[in-house]
């Protein structure tokens, strides 16, 4: 068990703190000292681009895939065919979810009145 969380710490350390640290996720106009409230919408869509693009969806590809070599590989073995076939759903409805989730931003932006590209 302590190996298998060494191994995730490891793995986010390489893989997902040097995309981090790379996203320009704080608007250029804050770095100077004069934010206004569209800079933190302007933030909030930084973070949102950030969470769906460079985490969601690549971990969600991933999913698909050993979603998909456990159903090859199943061998004729009913629950490990029904477990790749339950990450491969999962793993969708998380797209689905994670795409879908613009929409409802969106709608609650205009809900606020919020001009976009002021």
């Amino acid at each position: 068990m302590v190996k298998k969380i060494f191994l995730a710490i490891i793995l986010f350390s390489f893989l997902i703190l040097p995309i981090a640290t790379s996203a320009s996720i704080v608007p250029a106009n804050c770095q100077s000292g004069a934010c206004g409230i569209s800079d933190f919408f302007v933030m909030l869509e930084n973070i949102y681009d950030f969470i769906v693009k460079m985490i969601a969806a690549p971990l969600a590809t991933i999913a698909l895939i050993i979603g998909g070599v456990m159903m090859m590989v199943s061998a004729g073995n009913p629950s490990q065919f029904q477990k790749g076939k339950q990450i491969l759903i999962f793993a969708i409805i998380g797209l689905v979810l994670a795409f879908g989730s613009y929409l409802i931003i969106r709608t609650l932006l205009n809900a606020m009145n919020y001009q976009y590209g002021i």
